[in-house]
C-alpha cells in the first residue's frame, strides 16, 4: 500500500507518564432511513487510507437490536454529513452484529473486519474498503465456540470486543467478558484467520468494573506496546486504564492506570463549554498506518470515542451515544 495511508504526527519522543486531552463536540450522529430507526451509533474503528478516514461503528435502533454501519470522509468536519451505509443491507447480513475493528491484513493484500455475533468472534473481507457492498459473508474465529477457560471464568458476563492485532510471527485475539478478565487467544500469521488457540488470561482484576471491556492493543515501535482497556468508575462514569508492555503477550505494567490519572476520562479530558458527555467510552485510537500490526505514533495522540448526554438514564441498548474526537494536548514530541 502506499505512503497515502501515513498519518504524519510527528517524529521522536514516546508515551508520556500521563495524558492530558480536549474533545470536541458531537462529530458523528447516527441517520435513520424508512428501515433503520436508528437511536445510537457507537463502538467506532477508523483507519486512514487513500486520503480518507473509513469508519465503522455499531448502531441500535430504537428497540435496542444491533447492527453496524460504515460512512468515510476526507476530514473531521465533513464527518457528521457524510452517507452512513447499514451493513446489514451486505453480505454480513442481519441479525446482531456489533463492536467492529477494520484493519489491512497485508499477507493477504485483503481488509478484515472483526465484530462480534453474540456467540462468537467473527471476519468478513474485501479488496475495496470503500465499498460496503463487497464484504464477504460472515466467518466465526473460534470454529469450536467459546475456549474452555472464558466459559470458566465469564460467571454471568458477556463475551464481548474482539481484537486483533499481530507481531511478525503471530497474530493475537484479545476479548473481554464484562468480569474482570482480558483473554488472548493466538495462531501463526501464517494460518490467519484460522486456528487461533492456546487462549490464556492476558490480565485479570479482582473487581469487574475496573477491566470492564473495549480493550486494544496498538504498536508504539519495535519494542514498546499500548493496551487500553474501558473501566467503569464512580457514579457509573466511563474512563479508560493504559498498560505498556515490550511484547503483545507482555507483561504489561500499569501506566495511566486509575479514574484519578486515567487514559481517558472525565479527569483529564476537557470540552469547549459544557461538556457533552462525562462518559469517554469504547473507542479507536487514530493509527498512523493500516496494516495488522496496528501501529501508532505517541506524538499528538488522538482518539475517536463515544460519548452520551450525561442525563440520559435509558436501558444500555437504548442510550444515545455519539461520536466525539479527542486530541492529545500534552504530547511529548
Amino acid at each position: 500500500m502506499s505512503n497515502i495511508d501515513y498519518l504524519d504526527f510527528g517524529l521522536g519522543g514516546g508515551l508520556p507518564g500521563s495524558f492530558q486531552w480536549s474533545s470536541s463536540g458531537i462529530l458523528i450522529s447516527p441517520k435513520s432511513d424508512a428501515t433503520h430507526n436508528i437511536r445510537a451509533l457507537k463502538d467506532p474503528s477508523v483507519v486512514y487510507h487513500n486520503g480518507r478516514y473509513h469508519v465503522f461503528a455499531t448502531t441500535t435502533n430504537q428497540s435496542g437490536a444491533y447492527s453496524m454501519v460504515y460512512l468515510n470522509f476526507t476530514n473531521w468536519s465533513q464527518a457528521n454529513s457524510a452517507s452512513q451505509r447499514y451493513l446489514d443491507r451486505t453480505a454480513i447480513g442481519s441479525g446482531y452484529k456489533a463492536a467492529p475493528q477494520v484493519f489491512y491484513f497485508a499477507p493477504q493484500q485483503k481488509w478484515y473486519l472483526v465484530f462480534q455475533t453474540g456467540s462468537n468472534a467473527a471476519y468478513s473481507t474485501t479488496s475495496d474498503i470503500s465499498n460496503p457492498r463487497s464484504w464477504t459473508a460472515p466467518k466465526p474465529f473460534y470454529a469450536n465456540g467459546m475456549p474452555q477457560i472464558i466459559r470458566d471464568n465469564i460467571g454471568n458476563g458477556y463475551w464481548v470486543d474482539f481484537w486483533v492485532i499481530c507481531d511478525n510471527a503471530k497474530c493475537h485475539l484479545f476479548s473481554s467478558d464484562d468480569n474482570g478478565h482480558l483473554y488472548r487467544s493466538e495462531t501463526s500469521l501464517s494460518n490467519f484467520p484460522n486456528g487461533f488457540g492456546n487462549t490464556v488470561i492476558a490480565m485479570q482484576d479482582s473487581a469487574r468494573y475496573p477491566l470492564w471491556e473495549a480493550a486494544s492493543v496498538y504498536r508504539v515501535s519495535s519494542s514498546q506496546y499500548l493496551l487500553i482497556v474501558e473501566a467503569i468508575g464512580s457514579g457509573g462514569k466511563r474512563y479508560f486504564r493504559s498498560w505498556t508492555a515490550p511484547a503483545i503477550t507482555g507483561p504489561w505494567t500499569a501506566l495511566a492506570a486509575t479514574e484519578a490519572g486515567p487514559f481517558a476520562g472525565a479527569a483529564n479530558v476537557t470540552f469547549s463549554g459544557t461538556p457533552w458527555t462525562r462518559d469517554i467510552s469504547h473507542g479507536e485510537m487514530i493509527r498512523n498506518g493500516i496494516d495488522q500490526t496496528l501501529p501508532i505514533s505517541p506524538c499528538g495522540m488522538q482518539y475517536l470515542y463515544q460519548g452520551k448526554d450525561p442525563n440520559a438514564s435509558d436501558p444500555y441498548s437504548m442510550l444515545p451515544w455519539r461520536l466525539g474526537l479527542l486530541t492529545q494536548t500534552n504530547s511529548t514530541c
